[in-house]
């Protein structure tokens, strides 16, 4: 098993290797803040967010211009031959004929049940609730590159413990080598610190792989190319933890007042309130004003066309009103689904409370967790490392066998980790009930 380790782990160093590319010193090292401003402007689900917004401003837009009256102009070209009307002068004659016919005609609609009023409201509304969605798509990108430029310098400190093993283990296979050829140790203690030394280069392998697959993260967020090169800030290690100075319910208000999804959910119920206004408007009859001027020629006059032109010149102005009576219950069920509509808006609306709830909960929860095991955990990082050196000691003198010291390194690398794991925890968490009352996000 031993062997096989060893064997793996030359392996994935030869790859790992072949892989490695030469590093430009020129790289742009991106802090937090870089990667949130260059997401905003740049990934791909803020710009569709955008675009919906502009979509609703067109309709906003268009709704406004429904009030104006309407403009067509027409013209037309005809031939009959034999019994027809004469289209100019409505005379009835045998003859063949040839007419020409143009116009402008314009309506406008007076009233009708104020639906137009109530469309142009609800496509403003609508209009401010694509902002609110475009703010909130903002918020969950800035939130996702929180949560992987955190787990990727969680990565990249993990990466220096692994080499810092690595190289230890390397120091205890010579000096295990030397005891060996000493005949102070038997050879199983020798293969147990070369064991060691595969198991080390092979965590070293996966951390750096958990470290680029982050960045490749990182990347998609921030619309990267596979040929950019990404390098993250690390952060200042003395920054302070979590400090609650709010309890959860006063964050959750904050949180109310400021998040854009549940400015969002509220005007999505105004919306449906304007759609049963604009509903109950078909049940008003439409009160429409129309207007058109004219003229025409024919070939059975004999006048020119010219003077055809002046003499048909016509204008036409007038009033229509449609009272609806019975439209097969069109209007009944326009006014049904709205109210419909309504309710299961209030229903959204309360799940986007809800869900902001457990998240502003579960943030808190886990941040008290945090700040407890934060301070665990750098005690116990604290009290294996000096079990570790101790050890290390302990074997330099004979006084420990191979097995013992590998114990207790594996035993000083998960304190280590458990630290950095505690320590991002409580970034993160802090972060997120910044965040959470309006705060801005920084490292």
């Amino acid at each position: 098993m031993k062997l096989y380790i060893i064997i793996a782990s030359f392996l994935f160093a030869q790859i790992s290797i072949g892989q490695e590319q030469p590093k430009d010193d020129t790289t742009k090292v991106w802090s937090l803040e870089d990667c949130i401003n260059y997401a905003i402007a740049h990934n791909i689900s803020v710009k569709d967010a955008s675009l919906n917004t502009n979509l609703a401003e067109v309709d906003y837009s268009k709704a406004k211009s429904s009030r104006l009256p309407n403009l067509f102009g027409s013209a037309s070209q005809s031939f009959s031959n034999g019994n027809t009307i004469d289209p100019i002068t409505s005379s009835y004659v045998t003859d063949q004929i040839h007419s020409t016919n143009v116009g402008i005609n314009s309506s406008v609609t007076l009233f009708k049940g104020n639906q137009i009023n109530n469309q142009i409201e609800q496509n403003k509304i609508l209009l401010e609730q694509s902002a609110f969605l475009e703010e909130e798509a903002k918020n969950s990108i800035v939130i996702s590159l929180l949560e992987n430029y955190l787990q990727a310098l969680f990565s990249k400190e993990d990466i220096a413990i692994a080499e810092s093993n690595l190289e230890a283990s390397k120091t205890e296979v010579l000096r295990a080598k030397a005891r060996l050829d000493a005949g102070t140790i038997a050879l199983s203690d020798y293969t147990e610190a070369q064991s060691q030394t595969a198991t080390n280069q092979y965590n070293l392998i996966a951390a750096k792989n958990n470290y680029q697959q982050y960045i490749i993260d990182l990347k998609q967020l921030l619309e990267l190319t596979p040929m950019d090169d990404l390098e993250i800030e690390s952060i200042d290690e003395n920054m302070d933890l979590i400090n609650l100075e709010l309890d959860k319910i006063s964050i959750y208000n904050n949180a109310l007042n400021y998040l854009p999804e549940i400015e969002a959910s509220k005007l999505n119920v105004a919306a449906k309130e304007k759609e049963l206004d604009i509903a109950k408007g078909g049940y008003s009859p439409t009160l429409s004003l129309s207007g058109s001027v004219g003229s025409g020629y024919t070939s059975i006059n004999d006048n020119t066309f010219s003077d055809q032109f002046d003499v048909n010149f016509n204008q036409k102005l007038g009033l229509s009103l449609t009272i609806p009576i019975f439209n097969r219950n069109e209007t009944k069920s326009a006014v049904q689904s709205a109210t419909i509509n309504i309710e299961k808006a209030e229903i959204q609306k309360q799940i986007t409370e809800k869900i902001l709830y457990k998240k502003v909960e579960t943030a808190y929860q886990n941040a008290l967790s945090a700040q407890e095991q934060i301070i665990a955990a750098e005690a116990s990082k604290e009290a294996s490392e000096q079990s570790y050196k101790l050890a290390q000691k302990k074997y330099e003198l004979g006084d420990l066998s191979t097995t013992d010291l590998v114990i207790s390194q594996n035993t000083f690398t998960n304190a280590q980790q458990n630290y950095l794991q505690a320590k991002y925890l409580n970034i993160l968490y802090h972060q997120l009930l910044q965040f959470y009352q309006g705060n801005d996000i920084k490292l």
